[in-house]
């Protein structure tokens, strides 16, 4: 086996990304004005079917502008997946809301969507899907609970630019969403988030908390009727997302076309299990992941992990689970109850590398490096 090292997840920038910020420097323009941040919000906006863009700082800030921009706030309740990233809670929390967590589906590991309804009550004003890792959620049956509850829908899109269910791309399913830009995703700005929403009124709410509740018209008196935020994107960041964005389709043909690689060197094996698409949706694979059983195999995801560091290959675990967060409890959620589909997922679980710009070679080789692990 080669020694080349091959990182978890490497950012692909094969544009016009030098181009666009060599132009932001020369002309002066690097803060959060400049017709880039401009640009870039019409464009992701564009290829993600809806009407309005709104550029920030990193994707928890959207998520926080985003709830916001609804109107959640002390009191309220929102429903969230209890299998995902920490900055889904901790933007509910930063609100002064509670989330509450569902279980993850055993296949697709998003949102069980026939656990939600037993989570709704009166204090309940959103729901907060993610769809995990690329894949999209079943969002015709958690639009049907909104409207028949009279929820808000709010799509923390993190991990899935570009991915589909039925033909509509991640973003557009929601009164407004959220996107990020770390340097991991298919889409990137290095550091980097964007809210999107096909609702006037609330992307102009979203424009006005992200930038300290400074009026949208008229001169800056410096009197402001609102506490705000100081997200700004800087142009120099909408630089690169806006050359990120023109290749976006090509990088997510890069990403599906990894997952296949390991699909087809992996899957085989049975104690190897790999994600399980959402029906009638296009999983972008931000992650490429798998579960360990370690009965099947005889040892265990952290043995791999290990094998797998030695012979220069970067993994990482998997999420833990909300119920299992020690600031949540403090913060006063409940997190009592049983999530034993999440619990699962932490434990067995693990990121292979992922980048857009992995070759078949390198995946050939990590895929050898797990087999040999388990046959040896």
């Amino acid at each position: 086996m080669n020694n080349k090292f091959i990182p978890v997840c490497e950012p692909l920038l094969s544009g016009n990304e030098l181009k666009y910020i060599a132009e932001a420097v020369s002309t002066g323009w690097i803060s959060s004005s400049g017709k880039f941040v401009d640009e870039f919000e019409k464009s992701f906006a564009d290829y993600c079917g809806v009407k309005y863009g709104v550029a920030v700082c990193n994707g928890t800030a959207a998520l926080h502008i985003c709830l916001v921009s609804c109107g959640i706030g002390p009191g309220d309740e929102v429903i969230i997946p209890d299998f995902t990233m920490i900055s889904t809670a901790f933007a509910v929390c930063y609100t002064g809301a509670k989330p509450v967590f569902i279980d993850a589906d055993p296949h697709t590991w998003n949102i069980d969507v026939d656990k939600i309804e037993a989570k709704i009550n009166s204090k309940t004003k959103a729901i907060m899907p993610v769809h995990i890792f690329g894949n999209m959620c079943n969002m015709d049956k958690i639009v049907d609970i909104a409207k028949k509850h009279n929820l808000l829908i709010i799509e923390d899109a993190a991990e899935a630019h570009g991915a589909e269910y039925k033909g509509k791309k991640s973003g557009s399913f929601s009164d407004i969403a959220a996107f990020s830009f770390y340097a991991n995703k298919n889409i990137t700005t290095g550091e980097g988030g964007m809210v999107i929403t096909d609702i006037e009124e609330i992307s102009n709410l979203a424009r006005y908390f992200k930038n300290l509740c400074f009026p949208l018209t008229g001169s800056r008196n410096y009197l402001h009727d609102d506490i705000g935020f100081n997200y700004r994107m800087s142009n120099l960041h909408a630089a690169i997302g806006l050359a990120q964005v023109e290749k976006g389709d090509y990088y997510r043909k890069l990403r599906i076309k990894n997952n296949k690689l390991y699909k087809d060197y992996l899957s085989e094996y049975e104690g190897i299990i790999f994600q399980v698409d959402e029906e009638e949706s296009l999983n972008v694979h931000w992650m490429n992941s798998i579960l360990i059983d370690p009965k099947e195999l005889g040892k265990s995801k952290d043995e791999l992990m290990l094998f797998l560091k030695k012979n220069g290959i970067d993994t990482r675990m998997l999420f833990s689970g909300m119920h299992r967060q020690e600031a949540l409890k403090k913060y006063g959620c409940d997190c009592s109850g049983s999530y034993p589909v999440t619990d699962n997922l932490t434990q067995c679980g693990l990121y292979l590398p992922s980048g857009s710009g992995l070759s078949g070679e390198d995946i050939r080789k990590i895929c050898d490096t797990i087999i040999y692990f388990y046959k040896s």
